[in-house]
């Protein structure tokens, strides 16, 4: 792809481009037991034995509920003009059902009006994988009716937020809620299977679609409703017709299951075909697809590293790992015949191979997907083992070269004429990992865990001066 830009030339961005990063609820807030919240299916799963690496659980996290003021404080400071976070359902509808808990949404209230003095544009996701435990104990997302609850429950919170708050997104990454939750079971609610993860991404489809027609029915016309979909760039091992047909089945397990009904109306016709020995789609429906397709004002594009697939057995015996965490069971149902492969090049600390020119490809298939959709990137950036240097700074270069490399393809992408409006770094500070616990530092922000003191790492000043000043600065020697 052509690079647009020379050692000469600045990598400089549109004006009204959103500078941004991202957090969840589960991974940052604490606070589990207060103020009426209830337990999620991600409060259940990490305090269940093994599920977790060293039992660490997001009790505490990093105290966000109690140090928000500071945390947006130091968001301001960085020179951040967006910011990402989630919703904790059960901090809003303890069960799942019936009406809010007024002083759950007061948190939220507080915490919008505080990035809105600091002139941070909120951007709220609905769902980022923390459903009551209620609702799973009633059948979880395999079960239909936890999509009207959640058209519910985004009516609740789009009424108590909409007056400002512009930017909404309905679900983070469905892929992992539906196939890690109930397929490998690497997620919580760390259920396995092969038809449920296909029932859960329906319903999941189908809450995104009665949540947006929830949320357009309280929201003020000028509010933007988006999904956040971390969709897959698949590449083969070669172009041999076998393995050609194993990337068109994991592309739509990974891909066309989500953005088929949600952009197009329909599932793909080849994963309808490649899973009918597991089932024959009939919890589909009248009147779904037409639901789930609702017009979208924006797409979030999550994007860490490609997937490389060839035929071959992935059902071998003993762990399996596919860059989605390891288990004896499979998260692609019906693709038992699909191997996959490390991708060549240097990795972050999650194991994952840095291929920016992943994320340009993302960006550029669906801008085609989606035309006249604006673009975001909501979530990239990448783990290391960063330590706290005698002089009290947290030096990481490699973080900022791959920020840097990552944002020049969305720039490239940009100057190839695409609609990309923001990003969002992933994360803005360290925080609980999903089932690698405390182990993993995807953060701007050094979190010391024992004393929760928050030190700015050295990427996080490269991106704050990157914000600021709309063009990346260089990248320091390593």
């Amino acid at each position: 792809m052509p690079d647009h830009t020379t050692p000469e030339t600045p990598v400089t961005f549109p004006p009204a481009f959103l500078w941004g990063a991202a957090t969840s609820a589960y991974q940052i807030e604490g606070a589990v037991r207060e103020d009426g919240r209830t337990p999620s299916i991600w409060d259940t799963f990490s305090h269940t034995p093994g599920k977790t690496a060293d039992g660490d659980t997001g009790d505490i996290a990093v105290d966000h509920y109690h140090r928000y003021r500071d945390d947006v404080a130091l968001m301001a400071d960085l020179g951040l003009n967006a910011y990402r976070f989630s919703v904790s359902w059960s901090r809003v509808q303890p069960t799942g059902r019936g009406p809010a808990v007024q002083v759950g949404l007061d948190f939220y209230r507080r915490l919008v009006d505080e990035l809105l003095s600091h002139g941070i544009k909120p951007a709220i996701t609905l769902y980022h994988w923390d459903l009551p435990q209620e609702l799973e104990d009633a059948g979880g997302w395999p079960a239909r009716d936890t999509a009207a609850r959640f058209a519910e429950y985004a009516r609740i919170v789009g009424e108590a937020l909409g007056d400002r708050v512009e930017q909404w997104i309905t679900l983070n990454e469905p892929w992992c809620s539906a196939f890690l939750g109930y397929g490998s079971g690497v997620h919580a609610p760390g259920r396995t299977g092969t038809l449920a993860p296909l029932r859960a991404a329906h319903h999941l489809n189908l809450a995104h679609g009665l949540g947006t027609q929830a949320l357009r029915s309280v929201l003020p016309a000028r509010a933007s409703v988006a999904v956040s979909l971390n969709s897959s760039v698949i590449r083969t091992l070669s172009q041999d017709p076998a393995d050609l047909a194993a990337a068109q089945k994991i592309d739509d397990l990974a891909n066309g299951v989500f953005h088929g009904p949600m952009l197009h109306g329909a599932y793909p016709a080849t994963l309808l075909r490649a899973t009918s020995s597991i089932t024959d789609w009939s919890f589909v429906q009248d009147g779904d697809l037409q639901a789930i397709h609702q017009p979208l004002d924006g797409l979030g594009l999550n994007y860490y590293t490609p997937t490389l697939v060839s035929a071959g057995d992935a059902a071998a015996p003993g762990p399996r790992a596919d860059g989605h965490g390891t288990s004896t069971h499979s998260p692609w149902p019906g693709a038992d015949d699909v191997a996959f492969h490390q991708t060549p090049g240097d990795r972050t600390e999650m194991g994952w191979t840095i291929d920016p020119s992943g994320l340009h490809e993302l960006i550029t298939r669906y801008s085609r997907e989606a035309p006249g959709v604006p673009l975001y990137i909501t979530e990239n950036g990448a783990a290391y083992d960063d330590k706290v240097d005698s002089d009290g700074q947290v030096y990481d270069p490699e973080r900022i070269a791959y920020l840097h490399a990552h944002l020049s393809a969305v720039h490239r992408a940009i100057a190839d004429g695409v609609d990309v409006r923001g990003y969002y770094l992933w994360s803005l500070m360290d925080n609980f990992e999903w089932a690698y616990g405390y182990a993993k530092r995807f953060g701007a922000v050094y979190v010391d865990y024992a004393s929760l003191e928050r030190t700015p790492k050295a990427s996080g000043h490269w991106y704050g001066r990157a914000a600021r000043s709309g063009t990346l600065p260089d990248v320091p020697a390593v």
